[in-house]
């Protein structure tokens, strides 16, 4: 079964999420849908992590760091 479902987002993410889909060859609703199956599915990822990967998963969890900026900022600091 499909239902309709209306979405209401800015004017250029529509058109660049069109092109997208034209370039990839399908319609807007089967990216949409698409991507909504992947962010609800429940598989394991695809692949296998290393145990030095596994054991460092998370250790940044709750640092208040953000992103490449703040690595930046930490070497700046480290080296300079």
């Amino acid at each position: 079964m499909h239902t309709k479902l209306t979405l209401r987002l800015d004017d250029r993410l529509i058109a660049e999420a069109k092109d997208y889909a034209r370039d990839a060859g399908k319609s807007l609703s089967q990216v949409v849908a698409e991507y909504f199956s992947a962010i609800t599915s429940r598989r394991q990822p695809d692949c296998t992590l290393t145990p030095t990967v596994a054991r460092l998963r998370g250790v940044l969890k709750d640092t208040g760091l953000v992103g490449l900026s703040d690595y930046h900022a930490h070497l700046e600091d480290k080296h300079l």
